[in-house]
């Protein structure tokens, strides 16, 4: 494999002091424009605080631009399970076990499905979507990029976060990030860590948990890629014909069977996985899978981009040569970064588990919801464990889920939020991921209002700002308890 590998010995090199160019001072920081970022940009904003938003990349969007991770996956709990039977439709390419339900995530994300709408860039959840959120990815930038015009949302491009220091008054952090101009430093009374690795809180000096507890394994990565020019209507046919054979949005057992026993296709994925899109000749295509990798290594993620590319040429040729509908498709697009599911989870005041999440458990401090299924892909191998939230129920993340132990002036938004190795599988998503956003900027914002550090501001007044803004909560006081916020 020609990549540069690890060096087996660890060896250091103490590097000469650098100046640096400082690049202002806001009232809250963020840093990392994806789904979470965007959203606690916005929730910031629209408390009143001045924001600047930092993103390592040239568009905002993060796994949904970036990794090109699609659909947005149901944010609705489940009244009632559908069956593959009863979708009707056996190859509509999108989830058919997701039953009818309720939305439990509103504010910043309403927003923008409603301008993404507008545009033609997604299609609704509903019952035929499987209540996810097919979106183009170009589209999708470009409305982000309108929405922080919108909302005066200062914007940094080609920045990467690299360190942190406290400020010497004790009234923030003075976050390092590297350009092409050389060293910055932007300078904020609260910071919101959205990078989904924790890469800022743990600069900060915040604990952090990888890995599951009995061999320290993370979910594995994917490289997903987008395919035109394919026939529907020839694929449906293959799956009336074969109706053993695909099952929503997944299957072909029986072609990978053959491709496999001629040398042609060699995955640790046991099946293909591909979702429709806004567009009726692309699919989104989720079927690359790379394990034991990490991606705060460089060593690692550079050996899952090399192994995850050289299985998506083996997967366009499979589907080419093998599968009815794609004669004439092509890859259109890929991800500009492999599609990394879990890596650092920052220890916050209260760490959500698996148990929280499968018993739809309720905390006076939410200040988000989910109902996403705890959804594990195998750390070792092939294979996905599902299991559900109970039936018509959802869970509550407090808000000390975002505040990082032993560190003041930090939050901590989107998968890097305090969590179990199960819980995690379930929040990562990115309508929860947008949700805890939001609840970030608000908290964050309100911090520099009244003063205090997030220990010290009354989740009631995050709750009742978060309200204001459209976002659903569960709140109410003692013997009480309501949805607000529809």
């Amino acid at each position: 494999m020609p990549i540069l590998k690890e060096p087996p010995e660890p060896r250091t090199v103490t590097l000469p002091p650098r100046p640096a160019q400082h690049g202002g001072r806001c009232d809250v920081l963020v840093v990392g424009g994806g789904p979470a970022g965007f959203a606690a940009a916005v929730g910031a904003a629209d408390t009143g605080a001045d924001v600047v938003l930092a993103e390592r990349y040239g568009f905002l969007g993060g796994n949904a631009t970036v990794a090109l991770v699609m659909p947005l996956m149901s944010f609705h709990n489940e009244h009632k399970q559908a069956t593959f039977t009863e979708s009707g439709d056996a190859s509509r390419l999108l989830p058919t076990d997701h039953g009818e339900g309720e939305p439990v995530v509103a504010g910043v994300l309403w927003e923008l499905l409603d301008q993404l709408m507008g545009r033609g860039g997604c299609l609704a959840p509903s019952p035929r979507t499987g209540y996810t959120v097919p979106f183009d990815p170009e589209l999708f930038k470009l409305v982000l990029l309108e929405m922080m015009d919108a909302s005066g949302v200062r914007m940094l491009f080609h920045a990467f976060a690299s360190g942190a220091l406290p400020l010497d008054d004790g009234s923030g952090w003075r976050v390092v990030f590297e350009t092409k101009s050389g060293p910055v430093v932007i300078d904020a009374g609260v910071v919101v860590d959205a990078t989904g690795d924790g890469d800022v809180a743990t600069a900060c000096g915040a604990p952090y948990e990888i890995g599951r507890p009995e061999d320290g394994l993370v979910q594995p990565m994917t490289l997903m890629f987008r395919v035109a020019d394919f026939s529907r209507p020839d694929f449906a046919e293959y799956v009336r014909e074969h109706p053993d054979q695909w099952r929503g949005v997944h299957g072909l057992w029986d072609l990978i069977e053959e491709a496999r026993a001629n040398g042609e296709l060699r995955l640790p994925r046991e099946d293909i996985l591909f979702f429709g899109t806004p567009h009726p000749r692309e699919v989104a295509v989720n079927s690359t899978r790379v394990n034991r990798v990490l991606g705060t290594s460089v060593w690692d993620l550079t050996r899952a981009e090399y192994t995850a590319r050289r299985q998506l040429a083996q997967i366009d040729r499979f589907l080419r040569t093998r599968v009815p509908g794609f004669e004439e498709s092509y890859v259109v697009q890929s991800g500009t970064h492999i599609g990394v599911r879990e890596s650092r989870r920052v220890l916050g005041d209260y760490q959500l588990t698996g148990h929280d999440i499968l018993a739809a458990r309720t905390f006076a401090d939410v200040v988000a919801h989910g109902a996403y299924p705890v959804d594990i892909h195998n750390p070792r191998g092939s294979g996905t464990i599902l299991k559900r939230v109970p039936q018509g129920s959802f869970y509550d993340i407090p808000l000390r889920c975002l505040v990082p132990r032993g560190t003041d002036r930090l939050l901590v938004a989107g998968r890097c939020i305090s969590g179990t190795h199960v819980a995690h599988s379930s929040y990562r998503v990115m309508p929860i991921a947008m949700a805890t956003g939001q609840a970030a900027g608000v908290c964050a914002a309100l911090t520099v209002r009244h003063g205090r550090g997030p220990r010290g501001l009354p989740y009631r007044l995050v709750q009742r700002e978060l309200l204001r803004q459209g976002a659903r909560l569960r709140v109410g006081t003692a013997g009480e308890a309501a949805v607000r916020g529809d």
